[in-house]
Protein backbone atom coordinates (compact mmCIF):
# COMPACT_ATOMS: atom_id res chain seq x y z
CA UNK A 1 0.00 0.00 0.00
CA UNK A 2 2.80 1.97 1.11
CA UNK A 3 4.91 1.34 -2.15
CA UNK A 4 1.59 1.97 -4.09
CA UNK A 5 1.00 5.21 -2.80
CA UNK A 6 4.99 6.39 -3.44
CA UNK A 7 5.00 5.36 -7.02
CA UNK A 8 1.97 7.60 -7.62
CA UNK A 9 2.93 10.47 -5.86
CA UNK A 10 6.01 10.01 -8.03
CA UNK A 11 3.79 9.71 -11.07
CA UNK A 12 2.19 12.82 -10.03
CA UNK A 13 5.50 14.99 -9.63
CA UNK A 14 6.70 13.68 -12.79
CA UNK A 15 3.41 15.29 -14.60
CA UNK A 16 3.98 18.22 -12.83
CA UNK A 17 7.09 18.56 -13.76
CA UNK A 18 6.48 17.85 -17.39
CA UNK A 19 3.86 20.55 -17.39
CA UNK A 20 6.14 22.94 -15.73
CA UNK A 21 8.98 22.29 -18.34
CA UNK A 22 6.12 22.97 -20.98
CA UNK A 23 5.36 26.21 -19.65
CA UNK A 24 8.81 27.04 -19.05
CA UNK A 25 9.24 26.89 -22.69
CA UNK A 26 6.16 28.80 -23.61
CA UNK A 27 6.31 31.22 -21.23
CA UNK A 28 8.69 33.70 -20.30
CA UNK A 29 8.53 37.08 -17.98
CA UNK A 30 10.76 40.28 -18.05
CA UNK A 31 12.65 41.42 -15.21
CA UNK A 32 10.11 42.85 -13.76
CA UNK A 33 7.89 39.85 -13.43
CA UNK A 34 5.27 40.21 -16.30
CA UNK A 35 4.99 37.91 -18.96
CA UNK A 36 5.91 38.59 -22.40
CA UNK A 37 4.93 37.94 -25.72
CA UNK A 38 7.24 35.93 -27.27
CA UNK A 39 8.67 35.62 -31.70
CA UNK A 40 10.69 33.97 -33.41
CA UNK A 41 12.99 35.42 -35.67
CA UNK A 42 14.87 34.62 -38.17
CA UNK A 43 18.41 36.82 -38.56
CA UNK A 44 20.40 37.46 -42.19
CA UNK A 45 22.47 39.88 -43.70
CA UNK A 46 20.93 42.47 -46.04
CA UNK A 47 23.41 44.07 -48.12
CA UNK A 48 25.75 43.48 -44.55
CA UNK A 49 23.05 45.17 -42.40
CA UNK A 50 21.93 42.39 -39.79
CA UNK A 51 18.55 42.39 -39.73
CA UNK A 52 15.97 40.30 -37.64
CA UNK A 53 13.00 39.53 -38.71
CA UNK A 54 9.75 37.42 -37.19
CA UNK A 55 7.97 34.95 -39.69
CA UNK A 56 5.21 36.49 -40.59
CA UNK A 57 7.39 39.95 -41.09
CA UNK A 58 5.82 42.09 -39.16
CA UNK A 59 8.39 42.52 -36.58
CA UNK A 60 11.80 43.68 -37.53
CA UNK A 61 15.22 44.36 -36.20
CA UNK A 62 18.00 46.04 -37.30
CA UNK A 63 21.40 47.95 -37.24
CA UNK A 64 22.81 50.65 -39.17
CA UNK A 65 26.37 51.99 -38.69
CA UNK A 66 28.68 53.77 -40.57
CA UNK A 67 32.30 55.00 -40.45
CA UNK A 68 33.26 57.86 -42.60
CA UNK A 69 37.00 58.81 -42.54
CA UNK A 70 37.68 61.96 -44.11
CA UNK A 71 41.52 64.18 -45.05
CA UNK A 72 41.81 67.32 -46.62
CA UNK A 73 44.79 69.40 -47.97
CA UNK A 74 44.09 72.96 -48.93
CA UNK A 75 46.33 74.81 -51.02
CA UNK A 76 46.10 78.28 -53.29
CA UNK A 77 45.98 80.86 -50.94
CA UNK A 78 47.18 84.30 -50.13
CA UNK A 79 50.70 83.65 -47.99
CA UNK A 80 49.34 86.62 -46.28
CA UNK A 81 46.21 85.02 -45.26
CA UNK A 82 44.99 82.75 -42.30
CA UNK A 83 46.78 79.45 -43.04
CA UNK A 84 44.58 76.61 -42.92
CA UNK A 85 45.51 73.27 -41.40
CA UNK A 86 45.47 70.30 -43.85
CA UNK A 87 44.30 66.70 -41.39
CA UNK A 88 42.27 63.94 -41.44
CA UNK A 89 39.30 63.00 -39.16
CA UNK A 90 36.29 61.06 -38.07
CA UNK A 91 33.75 62.90 -39.78
CA UNK A 92 30.48 60.33 -38.59
CA UNK A 93 30.66 56.89 -36.90
CA UNK A 94 27.46 56.22 -36.39
CA UNK A 95 25.26 54.12 -34.32
CA UNK A 96 21.54 53.32 -34.92
CA UNK A 97 19.43 50.33 -33.75
CA UNK A 98 15.63 50.54 -35.92
CA UNK A 99 12.79 48.51 -35.35
CA UNK A 100 9.64 47.69 -36.76
CA UNK A 101 7.66 47.01 -34.19
CA UNK A 102 4.09 45.91 -35.93
CA UNK A 103 3.20 46.96 -39.67
CA UNK A 104 1.92 50.50 -38.41
CA UNK A 105 4.40 51.22 -35.49
CA UNK A 106 8.22 52.24 -36.47
CA UNK A 107 11.03 53.53 -34.20
CA UNK A 108 14.67 54.56 -33.89
CA UNK A 109 17.48 55.51 -32.10
CA UNK A 110 20.74 56.73 -33.68
CA UNK A 111 23.42 58.23 -32.63
CA UNK A 112 27.36 60.01 -33.17
CA UNK A 113 30.54 59.73 -31.88
CA UNK A 114 32.68 61.78 -34.69
CA UNK A 115 36.44 62.57 -33.28
CA UNK A 116 35.13 61.32 -29.64
CA UNK A 117 32.48 63.18 -28.96
CA UNK A 118 28.82 61.75 -28.41
CA UNK A 119 25.94 63.28 -30.21
CA UNK A 120 22.28 62.34 -30.53
CA UNK A 121 20.65 62.01 -33.98
CA UNK A 122 17.54 60.64 -34.54
CA UNK A 123 14.73 59.33 -31.67
CA UNK A 124 11.75 58.61 -33.79
CA UNK A 125 8.39 57.18 -32.94
CA UNK A 126 6.29 56.86 -35.88
CA UNK A 127 2.64 55.30 -36.99
CA UNK A 128 1.63 54.28 -40.47
CA UNK A 129 -1.62 52.78 -39.56
CA UNK A 130 -3.76 55.45 -41.96
CA UNK A 131 -3.28 54.63 -45.79
CA UNK A 132 -0.67 57.23 -47.62
CA UNK A 133 -0.57 58.83 -44.30
CA UNK A 134 2.72 59.26 -41.93
CA UNK A 135 2.91 60.61 -38.67
CA UNK A 136 6.23 60.44 -36.35
CA UNK A 137 7.37 62.60 -33.18
CA UNK A 138 10.63 63.31 -31.72
CA UNK A 139 14.12 64.69 -32.74
CA UNK A 140 14.54 64.24 -36.80
CA UNK A 141 15.10 66.54 -39.60
CA UNK A 142 12.45 68.95 -40.70
CA UNK A 143 11.38 68.21 -44.37
CA UNK A 144 12.45 70.83 -45.66
CA UNK A 145 15.59 70.51 -47.99
CA UNK A 146 16.24 67.51 -50.00
CA UNK A 147 20.06 67.65 -49.75
CA UNK A 148 19.31 68.13 -45.76
CA UNK A 149 17.42 65.34 -45.55
CA UNK A 150 19.37 63.06 -47.68
CA UNK A 151 21.33 60.58 -45.70
CA UNK A 152 24.96 61.66 -45.32
CA UNK A 153 25.85 58.10 -46.98
CA UNK A 154 24.24 58.72 -50.18
CA UNK A 155 25.38 62.68 -50.52
CA UNK A 156 26.63 63.12 -54.65
CA UNK A 157 29.50 65.37 -52.51
CA UNK A 158 32.20 64.87 -49.39
CA UNK A 159 29.78 68.29 -47.76
CA UNK A 160 26.72 69.98 -48.21
CA UNK A 161 26.48 72.79 -50.55
CA UNK A 162 26.61 75.92 -47.92
CA UNK A 163 23.18 77.10 -48.64
CA UNK A 164 21.89 73.57 -47.58
CA UNK A 165 24.29 73.69 -44.67
CA UNK A 166 23.48 78.28 -43.34
CA UNK A 167 19.73 78.17 -43.83
CA UNK A 168 18.15 75.14 -44.43
CA UNK A 169 17.14 73.15 -40.90
CA UNK A 170 18.32 70.38 -39.99
CA UNK A 171 17.50 67.81 -36.77
CA UNK A 172 14.93 69.10 -33.96
CA UNK A 173 11.83 68.06 -31.44
CA UNK A 174 8.61 67.76 -33.14
CA UNK A 175 5.80 66.09 -34.96
CA UNK A 176 5.10 65.77 -38.22
CA UNK A 177 2.35 64.15 -40.85
CA UNK A 178 3.44 63.45 -44.43
CA UNK A 179 1.15 62.24 -47.24
CA UNK A 180 2.42 60.46 -50.73
CA UNK A 181 -0.15 59.43 -52.97
CA UNK A 182 0.54 58.67 -56.53
CA UNK A 183 2.70 61.51 -57.91
CA UNK A 184 2.28 63.62 -55.13
CA UNK A 185 3.58 63.95 -51.99
CA UNK A 186 2.98 66.75 -48.65
CA UNK A 187 4.39 66.85 -45.25
CA UNK A 188 3.92 69.27 -42.70
CA UNK A 189 5.49 69.81 -38.78
CA UNK A 190 5.72 72.00 -35.84
CA UNK A 191 9.50 71.78 -34.43
CA UNK A 192 11.04 72.91 -31.36
CA UNK A 193 14.21 73.10 -29.65
CA UNK A 194 17.48 71.55 -31.32
CA UNK A 195 17.70 68.59 -29.24
CA UNK A 196 21.80 67.57 -30.16
CA UNK A 197 24.67 67.68 -27.65
CA UNK A 198 25.06 68.75 -23.94
CA UNK A 199 25.67 72.49 -24.84
CA UNK A 200 21.77 72.66 -26.98
CA UNK A 201 20.65 71.41 -23.53
CA UNK A 202 22.17 73.48 -21.34
CA UNK A 203 21.09 76.46 -23.09
CA UNK A 204 17.13 75.35 -23.14
CA UNK A 205 17.45 75.00 -19.68
CA UNK A 206 19.45 78.15 -18.64
CA UNK A 207 17.06 79.89 -20.71
CA UNK A 208 13.95 78.13 -19.06
CA UNK A 209 15.19 78.42 -15.11
CA UNK A 210 17.09 82.24 -15.38
CA UNK A 211 14.36 83.88 -17.77
CA UNK A 212 11.15 81.66 -18.39
CA UNK A 213 11.60 81.46 -21.60
CA UNK A 214 9.17 79.51 -23.68
CA UNK A 215 11.01 77.40 -26.39
CA UNK A 216 9.73 78.78 -29.64
CA UNK A 217 8.10 76.50 -32.21
CA UNK A 218 8.43 76.75 -36.27
CA UNK A 219 6.40 75.60 -38.68
CA UNK A 220 7.49 73.68 -41.81
CA UNK A 221 5.59 72.39 -44.76
CA UNK A 222 6.50 71.14 -48.54
CA UNK A 223 5.01 70.12 -51.25
CA UNK A 224 6.16 68.11 -54.55
CA UNK A 225 5.30 66.21 -57.41
CA UNK A 226 6.84 63.14 -59.33
CA UNK A 227 5.46 61.86 -62.62
CA UNK A 228 7.04 58.76 -63.76
CA UNK A 229 6.92 57.23 -60.40
CA UNK A 230 7.05 53.84 -61.15
CA UNK A 231 9.52 53.74 -63.83
CA UNK A 232 12.88 53.04 -62.48
CA UNK A 233 14.55 54.44 -65.23
CA UNK A 234 13.59 57.67 -65.55
CA UNK A 235 11.89 60.31 -63.70
CA UNK A 236 11.70 63.70 -62.78
CA UNK A 237 10.47 65.83 -59.18
CA UNK A 238 9.72 69.33 -58.37
CA UNK A 239 8.99 70.67 -54.73
CA UNK A 240 8.07 73.93 -52.84
CA UNK A 241 8.48 74.52 -49.49
CA UNK A 242 8.30 77.12 -46.44
CA UNK A 243 8.81 77.42 -42.76
CA UNK A 244 7.89 79.71 -40.32
CA UNK A 245 10.22 80.10 -37.53
CA UNK A 246 10.49 82.01 -33.79
CA UNK A 247 14.15 81.98 -32.25
CA UNK A 248 14.68 78.79 -30.06
CA UNK A 249 16.30 78.62 -26.40
CA UNK A 250 18.80 76.23 -28.02
CA UNK A 251 20.92 79.29 -28.18
CA UNK A 252 23.00 81.07 -25.48
CA UNK A 253 21.00 83.04 -23.09
CA UNK A 254 23.11 86.52 -24.24
CA UNK A 255 21.90 85.38 -27.64
CA UNK A 256 18.09 84.67 -27.15
CA UNK A 257 16.10 85.91 -29.23
CA UNK A 258 18.68 86.29 -32.47
CA UNK A 259 19.09 84.11 -35.38
CA UNK A 260 22.69 83.53 -37.00
CA UNK A 261 23.85 81.99 -40.30
CA UNK A 262 27.12 80.70 -40.72
CA UNK A 263 28.51 77.53 -42.61
CA UNK A 264 31.73 76.83 -43.71
CA UNK A 265 33.09 76.59 -47.54
CA UNK A 266 34.89 72.85 -47.58
CA UNK A 267 35.22 69.82 -45.35
CA UNK A 268 34.87 70.23 -41.43
CA UNK A 269 38.55 69.55 -41.54
CA UNK A 270 38.78 73.75 -42.02
CA UNK A 271 37.43 75.26 -39.12
CA UNK A 272 37.08 78.72 -40.22
CA UNK A 273 33.44 79.90 -41.07
CA UNK A 274 34.32 83.18 -43.54
CA UNK A 275 30.76 83.81 -44.31
CA UNK A 276 28.89 84.37 -40.67
CA UNK A 277 26.19 87.12 -40.18
CA UNK A 278 26.85 86.91 -36.24
CA UNK A 279 23.67 87.27 -34.20
CA UNK A 280 20.78 89.09 -35.89
CA UNK A 281 19.27 90.73 -32.46
CA UNK A 282 15.84 91.15 -31.44
CA UNK A 283 13.80 89.06 -34.28
CA UNK A 284 10.59 88.70 -34.03
CA UNK A 285 10.25 85.44 -36.82
CA UNK A 286 12.14 84.40 -39.69
CA UNK A 287 10.73 82.60 -42.65
CA UNK A 288 12.55 79.93 -44.65
CA UNK A 289 11.15 79.55 -48.55
CA UNK A 290 12.59 77.88 -51.62
CA UNK A 291 11.71 75.42 -54.41
CA UNK A 292 14.01 72.22 -55.38
CA UNK A 293 14.03 69.64 -58.68
CA UNK A 294 15.37 66.73 -59.58
CA UNK A 295 15.94 64.83 -62.42
CA UNK A 296 17.46 61.48 -63.71
CA UNK A 297 17.58 58.87 -66.85
CA UNK A 298 19.57 55.31 -66.25
CA UNK A 299 23.16 56.66 -65.34
CA UNK A 300 22.84 60.24 -65.73
CA UNK A 301 21.08 63.01 -62.60
CA UNK A 302 20.37 66.56 -62.08
CA UNK A 303 19.67 67.76 -58.23
CA UNK A 304 19.18 71.87 -57.70
CA UNK A 305 17.80 73.78 -54.80
CA UNK A 306 17.38 77.42 -54.30
CA UNK A 307 16.17 78.57 -50.46
CA UNK A 308 16.03 81.92 -49.27
CA UNK A 309 15.42 83.58 -45.84
CA UNK A 310 13.20 86.61 -44.47
CA UNK A 311 14.57 88.00 -41.58
CA UNK A 312 12.12 90.54 -39.29
CA UNK A 313 13.92 91.83 -36.90
CA UNK A 314 12.63 95.09 -34.40
CA UNK A 315 13.90 97.89 -36.23
CA UNK A 316 14.38 96.31 -39.83
CA UNK A 317 14.13 93.45 -41.93
CA UNK A 318 16.89 91.19 -43.98
CA UNK A 319 16.81 88.89 -46.90
CA UNK A 320 19.61 85.86 -47.56
CA UNK A 321 19.54 83.00 -49.67
CA UNK A 322 21.76 81.06 -52.27
CA UNK A 323 21.46 77.86 -54.20
CA UNK A 324 23.67 75.02 -55.68
CA UNK A 325 23.12 73.04 -59.50
CA UNK A 326 24.39 69.27 -59.05
CA UNK A 327 24.91 67.05 -62.37
CA UNK A 328 26.21 63.18 -61.62
CA UNK A 329 26.72 60.50 -64.27
CA UNK A 330 27.51 56.57 -63.39
CA UNK A 331 30.64 55.99 -65.84
CA UNK A 332 30.01 52.56 -66.04
CA UNK A 333 26.40 51.76 -66.86
CA UNK A 334 24.93 51.77 -63.70
CA UNK A 335 21.42 53.43 -62.87
CA UNK A 336 20.62 56.43 -60.52
CA UNK A 337 17.65 56.13 -57.85
CA UNK A 338 15.05 58.23 -56.32
CA UNK A 339 13.52 57.74 -53.17
CA UNK A 340 9.67 58.55 -53.83
CA UNK A 341 8.55 58.38 -50.55
CA UNK A 342 11.22 60.66 -49.40
CA UNK A 343 11.98 62.87 -52.37
CA UNK A 344 15.80 62.72 -53.06
CA UNK A 345 17.72 60.50 -54.28
CA UNK A 346 19.43 57.13 -53.03
CA UNK A 347 21.82 54.47 -53.49
CA UNK A 348 22.96 53.98 -57.03
CA UNK A 349 23.19 50.64 -58.70
CA UNK A 350 26.21 49.53 -60.11
CA UNK A 351 27.11 48.58 -63.74
CA UNK A 352 30.25 46.28 -63.45
CA UNK A 353 30.48 43.50 -60.61
CA UNK A 354 33.52 44.77 -59.67
CA UNK A 355 31.45 47.74 -58.88
CA UNK A 356 31.01 51.55 -60.62
CA UNK A 357 32.35 55.06 -60.54
CA UNK A 358 29.86 57.73 -60.50
CA UNK A 359 31.36 61.61 -61.58
CA UNK A 360 29.77 65.05 -60.52
CA UNK A 361 30.02 68.31 -60.43
CA UNK A 362 28.09 70.89 -58.54
CA UNK A 363 28.27 75.22 -58.58
CA UNK A 364 26.93 76.23 -55.38
CA UNK A 365 26.56 80.10 -53.82
CA UNK A 366 25.29 81.71 -50.45
CA UNK A 367 24.90 85.52 -50.13
CA UNK A 368 24.66 86.46 -46.31
CA UNK A 369 24.93 90.36 -47.11
CA UNK A 370 22.15 93.25 -47.22
CA UNK A 371 21.52 96.29 -45.71
CA UNK A 372 24.21 96.87 -42.41
CA UNK A 373 24.69 93.09 -41.92
CA UNK A 374 27.70 91.64 -43.93
CA UNK A 375 27.94 88.16 -43.23
CA UNK A 376 29.96 87.75 -46.92
CA UNK A 377 29.18 85.42 -49.61
CA UNK A 378 30.47 82.78 -51.48
CA UNK A 379 30.84 80.69 -54.28
CA UNK A 380 32.43 76.96 -54.75
CA UNK A 381 33.22 74.58 -57.90
CA UNK A 382 33.81 71.47 -57.19
CA UNK A 383 34.11 68.13 -58.93
CA UNK A 384 34.42 64.46 -57.55
CA UNK A 385 34.46 60.79 -58.27
CA UNK A 386 32.29 58.43 -56.25
CA UNK A 387 33.74 54.81 -56.03
CA UNK A 388 30.93 52.70 -55.30
CA UNK A 389 32.50 49.20 -55.01
CA UNK A 390 29.96 47.04 -53.55
CA UNK A 391 26.89 47.59 -51.34
CA UNK A 392 28.95 48.87 -48.24
CA UNK A 393 31.90 51.14 -48.96
CA UNK A 394 32.60 53.61 -50.79
CA UNK A 395 35.28 56.19 -51.72
CA UNK A 396 34.91 59.57 -52.83
CA UNK A 397 37.44 62.08 -53.91
CA UNK A 398 36.60 65.78 -54.33
CA UNK A 399 38.50 68.99 -55.95
CA UNK A 400 37.18 71.90 -54.71
CA UNK A 401 37.51 75.84 -55.31
CA UNK A 402 36.10 78.27 -53.14
CA UNK A 403 35.99 82.28 -53.63
CA UNK A 404 34.56 84.93 -50.78
CA UNK A 405 34.05 87.93 -51.03
CA UNK A 406 35.71 90.73 -49.23
CA UNK A 407 32.84 90.43 -46.38
CA UNK A 408 33.55 87.02 -45.86
CA UNK A 409 35.65 87.58 -42.69
CA UNK A 410 34.46 85.34 -39.98
CA UNK A 411 32.93 88.33 -37.86
CA UNK A 412 35.65 90.30 -38.41
CA UNK A 413 38.54 87.76 -37.53
CA UNK A 414 39.57 86.40 -40.65
CA UNK A 415 41.59 88.22 -43.09
CA UNK A 416 40.46 89.43 -46.30
CA UNK A 417 42.58 91.44 -48.11
CA UNK A 418 45.80 94.53 -47.93
CA UNK A 419 45.10 97.92 -46.95
CA UNK A 420 46.67 101.07 -48.72
CA UNK A 421 50.52 100.19 -46.72
CA UNK A 422 50.08 96.84 -48.30
CA UNK A 423 49.54 94.88 -44.78
CA UNK A 424 46.94 92.19 -44.69
CA UNK A 425 43.59 93.65 -43.51
CA UNK A 426 40.45 91.71 -42.01
CA UNK A 427 38.59 94.72 -42.35
CA UNK A 428 36.60 95.08 -45.35
CA UNK A 429 36.53 98.92 -44.90
CA UNK A 430 40.46 98.92 -45.50
CA UNK A 431 40.75 97.11 -47.96
CA UNK A 432 42.05 98.38 -51.67
CA UNK A 433 43.14 94.84 -53.44
CA UNK A 434 42.16 95.36 -57.16
CA UNK A 435 38.76 96.36 -57.95
CA UNK A 436 38.37 96.44 -54.26
CA UNK A 437 36.96 92.92 -54.10
CA UNK A 438 39.60 91.38 -51.60
CA UNK A 439 38.12 87.98 -50.25
CA UNK A 440 39.68 85.11 -49.72
CA UNK A 441 40.01 82.26 -52.62
CA UNK A 442 41.51 78.74 -52.32
CA UNK A 443 42.06 75.19 -53.40
CA UNK A 444 40.93 71.52 -51.59
CA UNK A 445 41.36 68.01 -52.43
CA UNK A 446 39.68 65.87 -49.91
CA UNK A 447 39.16 62.30 -49.78
CA UNK A 448 36.49 59.95 -47.91
CA UNK A 449 36.72 56.15 -46.80
CA UNK A 450 32.97 55.10 -46.18
CA UNK A 451 31.77 51.63 -44.88
CA UNK A 452 28.01 51.15 -44.05
CA UNK A 453 26.78 47.92 -41.63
Amino acid sequence: MRKTAFLTLGALLLISGSISAQENDEVRYNQYGVAVDRKELKSEARNNILVFESKDQDYKVWFDNRVQVDGATFFGLNSDYNKIGNGVSLRRVRFAMKTQLTKDWYGEVDMDMADGFFELKDAIIEYDGLKNWEFKMGNFKEDFSMERTTSSRYLSMIERPMVAQALAPSRHLGVQAAYLRDHFRWSGGMFFQEVAGSEEATNVQDNNKDFGRSQGYSLTTKMGWMPYTRDREKGFYIGGKASYRTPKTDMATGEYGGVRYSTRNSTSINRKKYIDTDVIKDVNHSWLYGVEGAAYYKGLKFQSEWIGSHVTAKNDSYNFGGYYFTLGYMLFGGNQHFNVAEGEFTQPGRGKKWGDVELVLRYDYLDLNDKDIYGGSGENYTAGLNFYINNFFKFAINFQHSSNDRYANGKGKLLIGHDASGKPTADYKQAVDPKGKGGVSYNMLAVRFEIDF
